[in-house]
C-alpha cells in the first residue's frame, strides 16, 4: 500500500460509539481507536433515535456518521442498517475511494450487502453467533436470520468467525478459505477501584456475578433458581435491563430470586464492570448460543473464577480448569462445591489468567483484523 494514502475503514452493524450497549459496540470502539492510532481513517455508523437528518461528528479522531432511526426494536435496527448501507455505498462510490474497506458486524441484515457487490465495494463480515438458534425469536424472525446467514456467507468478500466452532458452522455454507478465525480480545485488569463496590454494598469475594442480556438462552433463570434454593450468606449480583411488567421471562427470573439476589440494572461504565468482575468470588456465564462471548473474555481478563454453561463455545474460551453446568441441577451442584472452596477458586482464577494470556490478550484481535484488512487494500 502506498504509504502516502491512508487506508480507510467504515464500520457498520453496531449501534455506535462511544460504547454504551454491548459486545459489538465495545469491539468497534477498540478497533477504531487502534486503527486510528495506526494512521487509518475510520468511520463508525451510529444509530440516533432523536436526529431528524444524517449528520457527522468526531470522537477521538474517529469520524462518526449519525443515522436517524427511532429506537423501537428490530424494525428500527433494520431501518438503521439500510440507511447506513445506502449512505456508505453512495459515499464510497461517488468519491471513487481507493484503499477503502467496509466491516459489517453481524449478518442480521446481510441481504443489504448485495448493494456492495453491485458497486464492487469490499465488505468483510463478522458473522457473530448462530443468531437464528436463539429461543427468543419466533419462527418468522428465525427464518429471516437463517436466510441472512446464508446471504452473508455468499455476499461478503471475506468472513470473520470469532470462534473455531463458528468457522466449522460457516464451512457448511462456504469454503474455509473464505473464513478467518479471530476471537475477541480484552485489556488485562490487574487492579480495580474497590470503592466502586460501595454503591451496591458489596465486599470482595462476597458475591457471585452475572453479566448477560436477560434471554432464555443465557440460562439466567436456571442460575438464579439454583442459587436461591437456600441461604448462601453470599450475594448473586445480576447486571441487565429487566422489565418484568413487559417481559414474561424477566418476571419469571425475578420471581424465582431469593433476597440475596441483587438486580442492579444495566451498567455500561467499564470501570464499574471491571471492578465487579475483578472482586467477585465467581463469575457465572450462562450463554449457550454463539461463539466467543466478549463478556466471558473480559471475565478472563479480570482473572475471575468462571462457572459456565457446558457447551463447545464456552469450553474453548474458558478452558479445562473452569467449571461447567448443563442444567439447574448441575449448576446447584457446582455452587455447593465452589462457594466454600477457596483453594479451587484460587486455582480457577489462575487458570483464567493463563487462558487469557494464551488466546485473548489485548490487541491480539485488533492486529489480526488489521493484517486481514491489509490483504484487501489495493497497492
Amino acid at each position: 500500500m502506498n504509504q502516502d494514502v491512508s487506508a480507510k475503514l467504515s464500520i457498520l452493524g453496531c449501534r455506535g460509539i462511544p460504547s454504551k450497549y454491548g459486545g459489538f459496540e465495545t469491539f468497534a470502539q477498540r478497533l477504531a481507536l487502534y486503527l486510528t492510532q495506526k494512521g487509518w481513517l475510520v468511520t463508525v455508523y451510529c444509530q440516533d433515535s432523536e436526529a431528524t437528518e444524517i449528520y457527522e461528528s468526531i470522537y477521538e479522531d474517529i469520524r462518526l456518521v449519525h443515522i436517524p432511526a427511532p429506537d423501537y426494536g428490530a424494525l428500527s435496527s433494520i431501518l438503521f442498517d439500510w440507511k447506513s448501507v445506502a449512505h456508505v455505498a453512495q459515499t464510497l462510490s461517488k468519491n471513487k475511494e481507493k484503499n477503502s474497506l467496509i466491516l459489517t458486524l453481524g449478518y442480521n441484515t446481510a441481504i443489504f450487502c448485495l448493494k456492495y457487490r453491485l458497486k464492487n465495494l469490499i465488505n468483510i463480515i463478522n458473522m457473530d453467533g448462530i443468531e437464528w438458534r436463539r429461543e427468543k425469536w419466533k419462527l418468522p424472525q428465525k427464518a429471516w436470520l437463517y436466510v441472512n446467514e446464508w446471504l452473508g456467507s455468499w455476499l461478503g468478500n471475506h468472513l470473520v468467525a470469532d470462534h473455531p466452532e463458528i468457522k466449522n458452522h460457516l464451512m457448511t455454507r462456504v469454503s474455509g478459505d473464505k473464513i478467518t478465525v479471530i476471537p475477541y480480545g480484552a485489556e488485562l485488569v490487574e487492579n480495580a477501584d474497590l470503592s466502586l463496590l460501595d454503591q451496591y454494598n458489596l465486599k470482595p469475594d462476597q458475591y457471585a456475578l452475572i453479566i448477560a442480556r436477560p434471554e432464555p438462552e443465557n440460562n439466567i433463570f436456571e442460575i438464579v433458581s439454583a442459587f436461591s434454593q437456600q441461604q448462601r450468606d453470599l450475594k448473586l449480583v445480576i447486571l441487565g435491563n429487566y422489565k418484568p411488567e413487559e417481559n414474561p421471562y424477566h418476571k419469571k427470573v425475578i420471581e424465582s430470586a431469593s433476597k440475596e439476589v441483587l438486580f442492579i440494572g444495566a451498567v455500561y461504565e467499564p470501570e464499574v464492570t471491571n471492578a465487579l468482575r475483578f472482586y467477585c468470588k465467581l463469575y457465572i456465564h450462562g450463554h449457550s448460543v454463539g461463539g466467543t462471548n466478549p463478556s466471558l473474555v473480559e471475565a478472563l481478563a479480570c482473572q475471575s473464577a468462571v462457572l459456565a454453561h457446558d457447551n463447545v463455545f464456552n469450553q474453548w474460551v474458558a478452558g479445562d480448569q473452569a467449571h461447567y453446568f448443563k442444567d439447574e441441577a448441575e449448576c446447584l451442584k457446582e455452587m455447593e462445591l465452589l462457594f466454600n472452596n477457596e483453594t479451587e477458586i484460587k486455582l480457577m482464577k489462575e487458570a483464567s489468567f493463563q487462558r487469557y494470556q494464551e488466546e485473548f490478550f489485548a490487541t491480539r484481535d485488533l492486529s489480526a483484523y488489521e493484517k486481514l484488512f491489509q490483504q484487501f487494500i489495493l497497492d
